[in-house]
């Protein structure tokens, strides 16, 4: 009998989780659904330039002075974030398309995301890598 009653809480676990959205995989329509869903969390932010993953599963935001935006998806919700490289572990990966990150966000700890081009790779790259802190000019 026990069995029976830790089967069917399960299967009402998982049926629950399947009806309130929790299967679903939300998608980006583009970037001024991006900037639009961001602004509902950082509405102080200006969003300078959107990166949308190939899948429209997440796309990243440059906000300038370091900074950036990610939004996200995560069952039927958006997840949305402004990290900076001492947030961020960037890891090289084969492809050419492709960028794995990894947050220091317990809450989140990042992902590999595919692009359409490698130049938005570049582009995270260039933004969330390590900065070079040791080359600072000296005053005259």
């Amino acid at each position: 009998m026990l069995v029976v009653i830790v089967v069917l809480g399960i299967a009402l676990s998982v049926a629950a989780v399947h009806f309130t959205g929790g299967s679903n995989m939300v998608t980006l329509t583009g970037a001024d659904q991006a900037t639009g869903r961001f602004a509902e969390d950082f509405p102080d932010e200006i969003v300078t330039a959107v990166r949308l993953t190939a899948d429209s599963r997440s796309a990243f935001l440059d906000l300038g002075h370091g900074r950036t935006g990610i939004v996200h998806g995560i069952g039927d919700c958006f997840l949305t974030r402004v990290v900076t490289p001492r947030d961020v572990v960037v890891s090289k990966t084969d492809e050419t398309d492709t960028i794995q990150l990894r947050l220091t966000d317990f809450t989140w700890k990042g992902g590999r995301f595919r692009f359409a081009n490698a130049a938005d790779v570049q582009a995270l790259r260039n933004a969330l890598g390590p900065r070079d802190t040791s080359s600072g000019k000296e005053a005259a």
